[in-house]
């Protein structure tokens, strides 16, 4: 008779979701991890909490027309779907495309998940109809952040551990997948060093000893690859440029990628390596919690985005459209790092972090807070950055700034006398309701949706105007951060093998299985779609793994 009926590697945000749905279809499950309880969540406790939602009542409130075509729409578009093994991710998409639009917000509401009345819009794409990005804002912040996401599923899995139903293998590292007549049985590992250090802080790998557990089924659910820099290298794109020598990291240590080769060498097959999600607007934490932990602006439209030489990027690379084109822009220069410049005036208004640790007054559900935010003033969070970060610099003339940021960057100086014409070329068009700069019409367009006007998008104004100072500069660099392939999955959540039949006894479900198929973002994503990811894709495996008994 095996230990338990269901085993669950890994116990963030998927993988708690899978356990618990297990759970309440009466099976017995082992959830393993090699972190201990403080860091139950995973990446998912550390986000800010966006979920992608389709015509949902926040949407309606503001005003803002949404329906399934036009989501499945932007999701083709986005998601460039063009290779044969594309097959059971676009059905993947689909799947979840229908649940954002249908049940995902009910059914996070009947376990007590709330949203922030104002929707976002955090990625506008490439400017085409038919491309990349959201036509209308999606972007639901949890009321809670990450936090508030991991809540529901964390307290039904404490339930179920009171019960007996549920019991946590803590410090418990996996080596093999144990294989019994060409099924997956079980799994076997290294038992780790007890630690109690907080949550997101690198821990030991110090063996203490070996474990093995028998089961019915084994959901994976182990996450990416993002704190694994020489495995992000190796499947870096050579459409993205070449891989940055020095990268920031955007998850904890333990986010290493391990389970894809263990899977492997039971006989799963893993596609879409190539496809991964990095940030170029990363900046180093002042105060980190884990090994070169960064932080991600984000930003409205109005900074101005140089390269590392000066040259202001083109169209449509503006701050919050294209992500994964700026990365590419970026690095097709070579250069490390990039710059924002802009005023305290932008600062106040544009300048969000992401993450729930940036974000107090949504994480800890604070109403004071948030209208205080909404009143103007450089959030605290930000205020520190400005005040401890370096990467960020402040001065009163353009001429002081550009001689902080080329002691900051000695190897790649700047040019004052350049840098002030773009800066005074731009400002010149915004003396009139009208003119020809993308960016400023893209502040204009941004302004017109009332969420932005309010909380994300301040009124255009010349950089280089003394009351909207001091000016600021902040030196970007590429922030890692999400695996958008992974294992190869059908749509019960089933690991497939190299031939494409499934392997049996086992399942994935999160960032391990590409959110879904193996890849069900295609080459790119649209804002919010992973932690929904997790929450449908670790639904999916729990309930199939629970079927299979």
């Amino acid at each position: 008779m095996p230990d338990t009926d269901v085993i669950v590697i890994g116990h963030g945000l998927a993988g708690l979701v899978a356990a618990t749905e297990a759970v309440a279809a009466g099976k017995r499950v082992v959830v393993v991890d090699q972190e201990s309880r403080e860091n139950l969540g995973g990446q998912a406790y550390w986000s800010l909490g966006g979920l992608f939602l389709v015509d949902s009542p926040e949407q309606r409130r503001m005003g803002i027309s949404d329906s399934l075509d036009l989501a499945w729409s932007d999701w083709l578009g986005t998601a460039g779907f063009d290779r044969p093994e594309d097959d059971l991710p676009r059905q993947w998409a689909r799947a979840y495309v229908e649940f954002a639009a249908g049940e995902k917000r009910a059914w996070l509401a009947e376990r007590g998940v709330r949203f922030f009345p104002v929707v976002g819009w955090a990625e506008r794409g490439d400017g085409r109809a038919g491309g990349h990005g959201n036509s209308v804002p999606r972007f639901h912040v949890t009321w809670g952040t990450g936090p508030g996401v991991c809540e529901p599923f964390v307290r039904a899995a404490k339930e179920a551990e009171i019960a007996g139903r549920l019991r946590y293998a803590f410090r418990h590292r996996i080596d093999d997948l144990v294989r019994t007549g060409g099924a997956v049985t079980g799994i076997r590992g290294t038992r780790l060093a007890p630690t109690r250090l907080p949550r997101g802080v690198a821990t030991s790998r110090e063996p203490v000893g070996e474990f093995e557990l028998s089961a019915e089924a084994v959901i994976v659910a182990s996450g990416g690859i993002g704190a694994n820099h020489d495995l992000v290298r190796a499947n870096w794109p050579s459409r993205l440029g070449t891989p940055p020598e020095t990268m920031l990291t955007g998850v904890p240590a333990y986010v290493d990628g391990r389970m894809l080769a263990v899977t492997t060498r039971a006989g799963g097959s893993v596609i879409n390596r190539d496809r991964m999600w990095h940030y170029v607007e990363g900046v180093r934490n002042w105060d980190p919690v884990w090994p070169g932990h960064a932080i991600r602006i984000l930003s409205g439209p109005s900074p101005i985005w140089l390269d590392a030489t000066g040259e202001r990027l083109p169209p449509p690379l503006f701050p919050g459209f294209d992500t994964l084109g700026t990365l590419a822009r970026l690095r097709a220069g070579g250069h490390e790092h990039s710059w924002f410049v802009l005023n305290r005036r932008i600062v106040e208004k544009e300048f969000t972090l992401s993450g729930s640790e940036q974000n107090l007054d949504l994480t800890n559900k604070s109403v004071r807070d948030v209208i205080g935010r909404a009143r103007g003033g450089v959030p605290p969070s930000v205020q520190a950055f400005l005040d401890h970060g370096t990467d960020w610099l402040q001065a009163p003339t353009l001429p002081e700034l550009v001689a902080k940021m080329n002691a900051l960057t000695p190897q790649a100086p700047l040019d004052p006398a350049a840098v002030e014409q773009v800066l005074v070329e731009r400002d010149r068009q915004v003396a009139n309701d009208f003119g020809k700069d993308f960016q400023v019409m893209a502040i204009r367009a941004s302004r017109a949706f009332r969420g932005d006007r309010y909380i994300r998008t301040v009124a255009p104004h010349r950089i280089l105007d003394p009351d909207a100072g001091p000016l600021v500069a902040v030196r970007l660099s590429v922030l890692t951060r999400k695996t958008l392939g992974g294992l190869h999955t059908d749509l019960s959540g089933r690991v497939l093998r190299p031939d494409g039949s499934p392997l049996p006894g086992l399942y994935a479900a999160g960032e391990v299985a590409g959110f879904g198929g193996g890849g069900m973002h295609g080459y790119r994503a649209l804002e919010g779609t992973f932690l929904g990811g997790c929450l449908f894709s670790g639904r999916v495996a729990g309930r199939s793994a629970a079927a299979q008994g």
